[in-house]
């Protein structure tokens, strides 16, 4: 499969915009637009009239708890999370998305269209906006005349109820502080909480971690590292012993990835990880069929450190 071919099936994505009105100081408005994976959308529904308040909330966010067809969710205000002064008006529309298999339902003033579009044209958020998002935009896509903020959503989840972030669950297998030590793991992802969650389990076992916030960020670190052990004559392992990526991000997604260093005759022998919230039969296949050596998703997290190890035991004596 050329690399043409390959970013045709697998760099795919779909994305429903919506956008928040807000009131500026002055008294004028200003309407923001951001876009969220459709394969999360559930339904978009209008406010629901009878809302339950949350007693001890932890964020002035959380609107409460509404009943929708016998299911009982969260309601969150995704302006108020933003920071945003957004009118209370009554057209305002509700995202019920899921995400790692829990439901929440997100407020926003309105909702336009669904794009499909290459991942190629996702651009990663500068550190500047990082800041005053609180690390919730992963992605920038300009479409006509608008530019449309990629959420974090689960970032934005955890952030409501920390109890259901992946740092939260990543409990469940000690290991020896020594296992990782002098070895170093690539970890690729544009979610900010998600890179720290998965460096901080690696740490924990003794590994040293170079993070990348997208895979074309990863590609790069790879190809000067190959070329240093060119001139050098060092094995690779100097700088990395095994990539973990994410499969879908800004430039350069996992897969695409992946198959970059699996057509790479110095890369080749790399252990690579894909890492993604829910890992399908469809989506496991495709990382398959472009060489990943292992496929992990949020409930195998706990065994992440004894995997990356075990990947690693393996290269060192084959």
């Amino acid at each position: 499969m050329s690399q043409n071919q390959f970013r045709d099936k697998s760099s795919v994505l779909e994305v429903i915009e919506f956008y928040l009105d807000e009131l500026l100081e002055d008294g004028s408005g200003y309407r923001s637009h951001y876009g969220m994976n459709v394969a999360k959308v559930l339904e978009i529904i209008r406010m629901p009239v009878n809302i339950t308040g949350v007693p001890g909330k932890r964020h002035d966010a959380a609107m409460g708890t509404f009943n929708l067809r016998n299911r009982v969710m969260p309601l969150v205000d995704l302006g108020l999370w933003l920071e945003k002064k957004v009118p209370p008006e009554e057209s305002r529309k509700v995202i019920v998305s899921e995400f790692s298999g829990v439901v929440t339902a997100f407020v926003v003033s309105g909702v336009t269209n669904i794009h499909r579009m290459s991942w190629a044209q996702v651009e990663p958020p500068g550190k500047y906006l990082q800041y005053f998002s609180h690390d919730s935009v992963t992605g920038v896509v300009r479409i006509e005349e608008r530019i449309v903020f990629l959420l974090d959503m689960e970032q934005i989840i955890s952030s409501m109820n920390p109890s259901l972030s992946l740092e939260h669950n990543t409990g469940g297998m000690e290991m020896d502080p020594l296992t990782g030590r002098g070895r170093n793991i690539l970890v690729a992802d544009d979610s900010a909480m998600i890179r720290k969650t998965i460096s901080s389990a690696l740490v924990a076992a003794g590994y040293n971690v170079i993070p990348a916030t997208c895979g074309r960020e990863a590609w790069e670190k790879l190809e000067q590292w190959k070329k240093q052990c060119s001139l050098s004559q060092e094995p690779l392992s100097k700088f990395v012993d095994l990539v973990i990526s994410d499969i879908e991000m800004p430039e350069m997604g996992g897969h695409e990835l992946t198959h970059k260093i699996k057509s790479d005759p110095a890369l080749k022998a790399l252990p690579v990880v894909l890492f993604s919230s829910l890992i399908s039969e469809v989506v496991r296949r495709e990382g398959a069929a472009v060489g990943a050596d292992d496929q992990i998703s949020k409930p195998d997290l706990p065994k992440l450190a004894l995997r990356v190890s075990e990947l690693i035991d393996k290269l060192k004596s084959d």
